[in-house]
């Protein structure tokens, strides 16, 4: 594995675990600013809705026609006609909003989200995301919205783990998986790290469970 010397000191938490999931989901509400339209991708990163403060002011917007999202529903707040875009029942802030399929992907494109949330297969160290198929023969694609959210917000989040289950790392120098989109990712939640790609390299913000020279070893991008 190659790395360059560090310019940064990356705040580390290595006396303490990896973060889990409800860890790093309040981790990533913590950076969204107030009054924010933001967009949560299916799987991991709606989870932070359940990490943001109601009096913040975010607004959740839904790819499939909705806004003013709250958190998952549970017990009698679930109503079956009432999800978000993985079909998981969610309940609903005051002055929430329902519209066509078609409006919602307007919105998209239209550069009217401060930010989305996606999870990712792979995140290049100059920050082109791949999230929507493995490139597997037998692998079933799934693009959803991802493509118009990697070029329509105007910030690009991604929520992932670090390292795969056999332990390859997903923060990788170019992706092999086909691309979603190309230099769109601005910073990359982790349970391991919280990191920001560019083109002089990786920036290290925070370690969790790691140290910075434990990453060195692991990644095989130009850490900076």
């Amino acid at each position: 594995m190659t790395s360059t010397t560090t310019t940064t000191t990356p705040f580390e938490h290595a006396d303490r675990g990896p973060l889990t999931t409800d860890e790093l989901a309040a981790r990533i509400a913590r950076d969204i600013a107030p009054g924010s339209y933001v967009n949560l991708g299916i799987g991991q990163p709606t989870r932070i809705a359940e990490h943001l403060p109601p009096e913040a002011g975010i607004v959740l917007h839904t790819e499939n026609g909705m806004l003013g999202m709250g958190p998952a529903a549970t017990g009698d707040d679930i109503d079956p006609d009432l999800t978000n875009a993985g079909k998981v029942p969610v309940t609903e802030r005051p002055g929430a909003a329902y519209f066509h399929h078609a409006d919602s992907f307007a919105m998209m494109r239209g550069g009217h989200l401060d930010v989305c949330v996606l999870g990712a297969f792979e995140v290049s160290a100059r920050g082109d995301l791949a999230n929507w198929h493995t490139g597997d023969p037998d692998a079933i694609p799934a693009v959803g919205g991802a493509m118009d959210l990697a070029v329509g917000a105007r910030e690009v989040l991604v929520m992932m783990r670090l390292f795969t289950r056999e332990g390859a790392p997903k923060l990788v120098p170019a992706c092999t998986c086909p691309l979603t989109g190309a230099r769109c990712v601005s910073r990359v939640y982790t349970d391991h790290g919280v990191f920001e790609p560019g083109p002089d390299g990786v920036r290290v913000l925070e370690t969790y469970g790691i140290t910075l020279a434990g990453l060195r070893e692991r990644l095989d991008v130009d850490l900076v």
